[in-house]
């Protein structure tokens, strides 16, 4: 039998419904210490009352860059699936987010799994642990946190909504050319007949005639 080396680390997340438990060595060549964890060996995620998840270090940097991706929209009302290849995490049934870990293994079977909010919630706290404990020097794919773009944030008005406006707008437009259209128009103006006299024009006023200065006696 052989031992277990004395250089092997593990380090246990745990939450109330998962355990996120990662094993490994410290990368002596790259300076680190003993109780650094930087060559990731195996990693191991239990659920309670759902089978237990385990895979290499690309399947769970696949699901550090679904997951949390997928929460950070969720929180700013955009619900939107993330994840391709190895972990796909969007919208379930019933108000549920459904997580699916594509096997590696040719012909081997996905695993679909429901998860409510509370759930979802320990599983982010869980990846955002392990990815924020200085003891865990790894490398981890770069997850932007930053505020999400107008583009984005506009997804969250239904688009039933987005299209009211500017399709009000148009039918309102179009209801009033066509009453335009059904009023009579207006009467033409009939142009003087030829040879009909012309209105005369009034003569200016005159002063009133003075009186020649009379001679004196």
């Amino acid at each position: 039998m052989f031992s277990a080396s004395p250089l092997q680390k593990t380090f246990a997340y745990d939450q109330q419904s998962c355990q996120l438990r990662v094993e490994g060595l410290p990368d002596l060549s790259a300076g680190q210490g003993t109780e650094d964890l930087g060559i990731l060996t195996r990693w191991t995620l239990r659920w309670a009352g759902r089978p237990e998840l385990e895979g290499e270090r690309a399947h769970l940097e696949a699901l550090l860059a679904a997951v949390l991706p997928y929460a950070r929209h969720l929180v700013s009302g955009v619900g939107r699936a993330f994840g391709d290849g190895a972990v796909r995490i969007g919208p379930g049934a019933d108000g549920q987010h459904s997580l699916q870990l594509l096997s590696s293994q040719p012909g081997g079977a996905s695993l679909d799994v429901l998860l409510d909010d509370a759930e979802l919630a320990d599983l982010v706290r869980a990846l955002d642990r392990l990815r924020r404990d200085p003891r865990v020097r790894l490398s981890w794919p770069l997850i932007p946190e930053r505020p999400l773009r107008p583009a984005e944030l506009i997804q969250r008005v239904p688009l039933r909504r987005r299209l009211a406006a500017p399709l009000g707008g148009a039918l309102a437009l179009g209801l009033a050319a066509a009453l335009a259209a059904l009023l009579p128009p207006p009467p033409a103006q009939r142009p003087p007949a030829q040879g009909s006299p012309a209105t005369p024009l009034a003569a200016p006023a005159q002063p009133p005639a003075t009186a020649p200065p009379g001679r004196l006696p």
